[in-house]
């Protein structure tokens, strides 16, 4: 009896029915006959010798404590539960062997010249398209002999073997066969891995054809990618040979999107009209919406005038040369007249076009002004750092002018500043200029039509009311007319040829007063206030209206928002923040209004949002990577591709057209190059620490 049941443990059942009929005896077993049974059960697996056991070690033992009331003495019991984890690919090399040799075969895949015996279940295993014939009432579920058309025998054989091996080699001339066999016969396995091999090989000669490749076969996943990288090399697709063929609706899509990567809107007309003039009379019929997605109102004036209005595609459409007036007028300050145009896409620049945020200076929670300064993005929605400034600088006056960037006083930690630098993004360096007369910070800096102006601002004496103007060809500065009020942490901003101050503290109260400067004039006249008092606020205009954000009023820091608009001399609020903000910087890009770091009361901030003014909502975005509040912003309309990353060490600066990453190499029906696409997170980090509002200037 015992040799009996030490034979059937060493069988080692894995299921849980095999379990309880080796364990569950019969009740007619009397208590001596139990126990005896259970120890020698345990006593047999314990005895066995070394050799058994060394080849039981890939086999998992797992302790079992039977629940039957059969065994009630002693519930000593053991099982063996294992998995033999070669027995897949052990047995599906032997049908790999049995299909090399014939052996047991059980239908015959007829393609081309080739006929392919094989096994069918092996086959529904791994395609659907198989599984559903031979599990199914179709014809061929009964026969031995099955014709496949339209797929290449080569790409068949291919997957077949896949359907044994599960390995797959794919290269640049067997890939587009395959995906269109793995899609037909619905390998979803090789199709995504196919789709995948693709993506890393697109390039500016072959986007196109591999997109349309991939709408054939649904493939929705490819068609992304391949859209995404046209969008990203644009300008290199333009110039293909593919370009020509492609298709008004893939066209139109394309030019409008804000994310096609484009050096100004010009490039998009051309391309537009390349693409036109291929096949004149049977594409003339798209001109008018293809035209409607090209931003016209954003192209320069005299190309608009010479060039667009001179071509003769145009001239000849009633509607394309509405399109055309409505953007002359819109050029010559006619907004208001021309209602499909304000505040709407048609003027919004593509991100490409849009220019760089460049957040400068500030200071952090470790008391300590910064030099560093960083650039947003805008099509990767990722900030990354330029060259410092020479000086430290918080509470700094910065401003755009002329493709350069301007940084003007502020405190360097120990002392009040009237120096001021310029960076150059063709060069990525910073040089000096010309001291202001006053040291000061918590200043604001204004461009209006040549010269730069320095507002207001405070030292640790006094606010200032003193504007001085700098002109950039000569490296000279000069007075100009005083505000009416003293403003320290003043926020300025240009509206329609007036320079607005707003805000600001005057060393007792922060303020709810406004002025604007007529530099025809060289006087300053009072506006309607704020609803809220605030100083240490940012400040940016868009679409013809200012909008002035958080800051501080006397207690604490401000979430709140609010629009002035020039024509009925009112102030609005729009929606606030998702949290206060004061020492913000603030500026317009790409139609949006954002807004960077700050103070919240408690801590430094490294987030940013920004506002859609469209939808009036406020949405946060990718931060900065230091907290800071007090910093400049100001926007630079130049490439990004023109700026060196500094925490990138192996980033040059390029110009012109932005080259892709890939060597071509031919493939039967088009070029394919490999290319690499990094991405890349930015790395966030918040710092606390306690702010005075007065320190905040």
């Amino acid at each position: 009896m015992s040799e009996r049941k030490d034979s059937s443990l060493r069988q080692t059942p894995t299921s849980a029915a095999g379990r309880r009929s080796l364990y569950h005896q019969p009740p007619e077993l009397g208590h001596h006959q139990q126990s005896t049974v259970a120890s020698r059960s345990v006593h047999s697996v314990t005895d066995r010798n070394a050799k058994e056991l060394d080849a039981l070690q890939t086999l998992s033992y797992a302790p079992h404590r039977p629940t039957s009331s059969v065994i009630m003495a002693q519930e000593v019991s053991t099982t063996y539960s294992f998995e033999a984890r070669s027995m897949y690919r052990d047995s599906f090399r032997c049908l790999y062997e049995f299909f090399q040799k014939g052996v047991l075969c059980d239908v015959e895949i007829v393609c081309g010249s080739k006929a392919i015996r094989c096994h069918r279940v092996v086959l529904a295993c791994t395609s659907t398209y198989f599984k559903t014939m031979f599990t199914s009432e179709m014809a061929e579920a009964h026969q031995s002999s099955i014709h496949i058309q339209d797929i290449d025998e080569t790409a068949l054989m291919q997957l077949i073997k896949f359907a044994y091996t599960a390995r797959m080699v794919l290269t640049t001339d067997n890939v587009q066969g395959l995906l269109y066999a793995s899609s037909i016969l619905q390998v979803e396995t090789v199709a995504s891995a196919c789709c995948e091999f693709m993506k890393t090989h697109l390039h500016p000669t072959n986007c196109i054809g591999i997109r349309n490749f991939a709408e054939q076969h649904g493939r929705i996943e490819l068609i992304s990618k391949a859209d995404q990288f046209t969008r990203e090399n644009f300008m290199w697709v333009v110039d293909s040979e593919e370009f020509s063929t492609m298709s008004h609706r893939h066209l139109l899509d394309l030019v409008a999107s804000l994310d096609l990567n484009v050096n100004s809107e010009i490039q998009v007309y051309e391309a537009v009209m390349k693409w036109v003039k291929h096949n004149p009379e049977e594409r003339k019929q798209h001109l008018v919406k293809l035209l409607g997605q090209v931003k016209l109102a954003l192209l320069p004036p005299t190309y608009l005038l010479e060039t667009v209005s001179n071509e003769a595609m145009i001239r000849n459409d009633l509607q394309c040369r509405d399109l055309l007036d409505k953007a002359k007028d819109y050029q010559l300050s006619l907004a208001n007249v021309v209602p499909d145009f304000k505040l709407s896409d048609k003027i919004l620049p593509r991100k490409s076009c849009a220019g760089v945020l460049f957040c400068v200076g500030g200071r952090g929670a470790c008391g300590d002004p910064f030099r560093t300064i960083e650039c947003y993005d805008l099509r990767q929605n990722r900030w990354f750092q330029v060259t410092d400034m020479s000086t430290r600088r918080r509470h700094v006056g910065v401003v755009a002018v002329g493709g350069k960037l301007y940084a003007v006083g502020g405190h360097d930690g120990k002392e009040h500043l009237n120096s001021g630098e310029v960076f150059d993004p063709s060069n990525n360096k910073w040089k000096p200029i010309a001291p202001m007369t006053t040291l000061r910070r918590g200043i604001a800096l204004a461009y209006l039509g040549g010269p730069i102006y320095a507002i207001g601002g405070l030292d640790d004496r006094a606010c200032f009311n003193t504007v001085e103007r700098y002109d950039p060809s000569s490296d000279t500065w000069s007075s100009v007319q005083p505000m009416n009020y003293v403003r320290g942490g003043v926020a300025v901003a240009e509206l329609k040829g007036y320079l607005y101050a707003i805000g600001g503290n005057d060393g007792t109260t922060s303020l709810d007063s406004c002025e604007r400067y007529d530099p025809n004039l060289n006087r300053w006249t009072m506006v309607t206030p704020m609803n809220t008092r605030r100083a240490g606020a940012g400040v940016a205009e868009l679409g013809g209206r200012l909008y002035i954000v958080g800051g501080f009023d006397d207690n604490s820091p401000l979430d709140s928002v609010e629009i002035y608009d020039p024509v009925t001399n009112k102030w609005t609020f729009a929606a606030s923040m998702s949290c206060p903000r004061g020492g913000v910087g603030v500026a317009a890009l790409g139609g949006k209004i954002y807004a960077v770091g700050g103070h919240d009361g408690s801590n430094y901030l490294s987030s940013v949002e920004a506002y859609d003014v469209l939808n009036d909502k406020w949405q946060l975005i990718s931060s900065i990577s230091t907290c800071r509040a007090g910093a400049g912003i100001a926007v630079i309309p130049c490439p990004i591709d023109q700026l060196k990353d500094v925490s990138k060490v192996n980033m040059s600066s390029a110009a012109g057209k932005p080259r892709p990453k890939s060597v071509c190499c031919t493939v039967r029906c088009s070029v394919i190059a490999q290319t690499s696409i990094v991405y890349r997170e930015e790395k966030k980090s918040r710092r606390s620490s306690s702010c005075s509002t007065t320190d905040s200037l």
